[in-house]
């Protein structure tokens, strides 16, 4: 006689998934551990520790959980139920109308847009901060992540169906939003050189947020997750660089591996040259680091953690060292290195793709955004009365 299946005790399935996050910590959100192990399902879990063992890369697969993890929490705020899977298409278009909505109807139609009782389930979880109706990306992101997921299992969404598609074009039409940079102000040759004057002495933090600002700089503007994410392994001593009448100038390079743009074949490498592995090499040594994270917290007593720095502790010290500059820290963030590597290549004259091969962009028309602002800046076009 087959014995009934055994029903376990909510505490008991998150208990269970907690176990499994374990096993694919290094990829995920840990912060919200306890929070995803509430919201996903099993069948959630399993999906994402797939995805972790075909090789899908670290940031793309914190993004896809972020998201998953959100769109449960509203399923759950809006409906009381977790996502069906395939989900119908008036779940998607209630989706739409909960996050982009007309804010001067708001004010005189109460239940437009989102519901308040969501809403405010959502802002005590945390998933909620700002007010207002979402960024268009935003919405659309999640949902082809929804769509994604969706087709992961095996299943058809209507996440191609006209009303969808007119729900959030007359919705966008509805709720106009300017564009803005993820930084306000590139970090340029003459801004970064500001930023490391404020580094001067041999206390550690001032070696290990030098090294951040020029290696994240000169290796093609890093990701702030990629430079929080660096270990020792993937530097490897290359033959110094023959300099005419000069010294031969140190060099490295670092394995990248496969990052957000690569794909799943493709290890990326990137070159520094000369005084940014120089202050690399200070941190390393004065950090006293042999193996494992390069860029850790230093706690108040000066001791040097086994612990990675967390991505947003990479834009915290950029804001800090600007404000330390005499500059305003809420115009610069660690996209600001990115952006800046590119357009101080643009200011110098470097040919786009010799800039592309470091930095490595994919898309030639996003790197050539920042080469053409620079060229309009200081062309003739923009200098008619001088």
């Amino acid at each position: 006689m087959r014995k009934p299946p055994v029903s376990l005790s909510t505490n008991e399935l998150v208990s269970r998934r907690l176990e499994e996050l374990d096993t694919i910590a290094a990829v995920l959100p840990m912060e919200r551990r306890d929070e995803l192990a509430e919201l996903l399902t099993d069948q959630d879990v399993e999906t994402l520790r797939h995805l972790v063992n075909e090789g899908m890369g670290g940031n793309t697969l914190r993004a896809l959980t972020s998201d998953l993890a959100y769109l449960q929490a509203w399923s759950l705020a809006s409906t009381g139920r977790s996502l069906p899977w395939p989900s119908p298409e008036a779940l998607l278009l209630k989706f739409v109308a909960h996050h982009l909505w007309d804010p001067e109807k708001r004010l005189t139609d109460p239940g437009h847009g989102m519901p308040a009782e969501v809403e405010d389930k959502l802002r005590l979880q945390g998933f909620l901060r700002s007010f207002g109706p979402h960024a268009p990306d935003t919405v659309r992101r999640r949902l082809a992540t929804w769509s994604t997921l969706t087709k992961w299992r095996g299943l058809q969404g209507s996440f191609t169906s006209p009303a969808l598609k007119a729900a959030i074009r007359l919705a966008v039409r509805a709720t106009p939003r300017p564009k803005r940079r993820k930084s306000a102000k590139a970090v340029t040759g003459d801004v970064l050189s500001k930023l490391i004057a404020t580094c001067q002495t041999n206390n550690l933090r001032d070696v290990r947020d030098k090294a951040i600002l020029m290696v994240a700089f000169a290796s093609g503007g890093r990701r702030r997750s990629e430079v929080a994410g660096l270990r020792k392994e993937q530097l490897v001593r290359e033959p110094p660089i023959s300099v005419d009448g000069g010294l031969p100038l140190p060099s490295l390079s670092i394995q990248l591996g496969r990052t957000k743009t690569s794909g799943a074949d493709n290890e990326e490498v990137v070159y520094l040259t000369g005084r940014p592995v120089d202050a690399l090499n200070a941190w390393l040594e004065a950090g006293r680091i042999e193996s494992g994270s390069v860029f850790r917290a230093i706690d108040r007593w000066g001791n040097v953690s086994n612990r990675a720095l967390d991505p947003k502790a990479i834009s915290d010290i950029v804001k800090q060292r600007a404000a330390m500059a005499g500059l305003d820290p809420t115009e610069f963030s660690a996209h600001g290195l990115r952006s800046g590597y590119l357009t101080e290549a643009a200011n110098r004259g470097i040919p786009l793709p010799e800039a592309m091969e470091q930095s490595r962009h994919r898309s030639v028309q996003q790197a050539s955004e920042y080469y053409n602002h620079a060229q309009r800046r200081s062309g003739r076009a923009s200098r008619m009365l001088d």
